[in-house]
């Protein structure tokens, strides 16, 4: 059997699945508001409405089309974002061993795929860093991606394997296995006032 989960790592390095959650982006602290034009200070696992708070997450903030502000770390390029740091890990398990590919993610309304995001803009890059140095260059996304329904989706690593380890430049990569990890941080900007709850995101591959 096939499935999708989605996880995130705590400040105190605690692997949760957000099933049944979500995820929630705020100002300084929980239930604060971000400014219109500007980018979240925190993320939280939340509710589908974003009232119920829970652990905090690894946030990755918008600072440059090339580099984001990392929760403990600072201003960092995206190449030098390890996985651990990124603000999401998506994860695909099956029963055997397979291959994927076509393996994209979108950013949408909550109704229709194909439609944006309500009221925020959203920054979206792929995290291939396997290592835990920032020191070295991973090879994910070395920009920011704006994904806007079917009309801007972005384009993940073909079979990376469990933690990643595969995922090599994004492409090309025929690893099988039982599991495969993606891993992206995210960035929120509001273009209005008011909670933003017609807003997901959706993550879709083939496997073989």
């Amino acid at each position: 059997m096939a499935a999708i989960d989605f996880f995130i790592e705590t400040l105190s390095a605690q692997k949760v699945d957000i099933a049944g959650s979500g995820l929630g982006f705020y100002g300084s602290s929980f239930g604060t508001s971000v400014a219109v034009g500007e980018y979240q200070d925190t993320t939280y696992i939340t509710d589908t409405n974003g009232v119920v708070e829970g652990p905090t997450v690894r946030n990755v903030k918008w600072s440059h089309a090339n580099s984001g502000e990392v929760t403990g770390s600072g201003d960092l390029g995206l190449l030098y974002i390890p996985n651990y740091q990124a603000t999401l890990n998506v994860r695909f398990t099956h029963s055997s061993a397979v291959k994927c590919q076509n393996v994209e993610a979108r950013i949408y309304d909550r109704n229709d795929i194909n439609v944006g995001a309500s009221g925020v803009l959203t920054k979206v890059a792929e995290i291939i860093h396997p290592s835990t140095s920032q020191a070295v260059a991973g090879s994910g996304d070395s920009a920011w991606i704006t994904p806007i329904g079917s009309s801007v989706t972005v384009s993940m690593a073909d079979s990376p394997g469990e933690s990643g380890e595969y995922a090599e430049n994004g492409t090309g990569s025929t690893r099988t296995d039982d599991r495969h990890d993606w891993f992206l941080a995210i960035s929120a900007n509001p273009t209005s006032i008011g909670s933003k709850t017609a807003y997901a995101l959706m993550v879709a591959l083939e496997y073989l």
